[in-house]
């Protein structure tokens, strides 16, 4: 009798690993928004906290998807999807990348009032477009899953393994 697969493949891994940045960077975002309006420092440092949070697990996303990648790639249909879940992936994670660190070098640094305006500017546009891009990758990874069937365990056509 053959067991099921464990939770613990790679392919998996991938998947379990996509919801905490999901989540963290999309409200950062919301929240950063949020703080430009509503002068509260807890919604500010709240959405740099989720920032720095969803950045580093962004890099862990990437680090898991790329050990499934060899696995998921061999039973697609179409890899070019894939190949641009990886793209897009990446892009969104280095405007993350980006953003984190002006964020926390705005921080740190005693800069003029000026320069700060400047710098939300610049963090507000690139949560806006990592946003953006991560909805993107989002919707290439369902696609790969629900259309594809990548990562995905097919049962025996009788399930006898159940």
């Amino acid at each position: 009798m053959e067991t099921l697969p464990s939770i613990w493949r790679t392919e998996v891994l991938h998947a379990l690993s996509v919801h905490l940045p999901l989540t963290s960077l999309i409200l950062a975002t919301l929240f950063f928004l949020t703080a430009l309006v509503v002068k509260k420092s807890w919604i500010s440092k709240a959405s740099g906290a989720l920032l720095i949070i969803g950045t580093i697990g962004a890099w862990i996303s990437m680090l898991t998807g790329d050990a499934a990648d060899g696995i998921v790639s061999r039973s697609l249909c179409d890899p070019t999807v894939l190949k641009a879940h990886e793209n897009f992936a990446t892009i969104t994670t280095i405007l993350f990348t980006v953003a984190s660190v002006i964020y926390i070098l705005s921080s740190f640094i005693d800069w003029s009032l000026r320069l700060k305006i400047v710098f939300k500017v610049i963090i507000s546009l690139l949560l806006i477009t990592g946003t953006a891009f991560l909805m993107y990758v989002g919707h290439l990874g369902a696609s790969l899953v629900y259309q594809q069937g990548a990562g995905t365990y097919q049962p025996s056509e009788d399930c006898s393994e159940y």
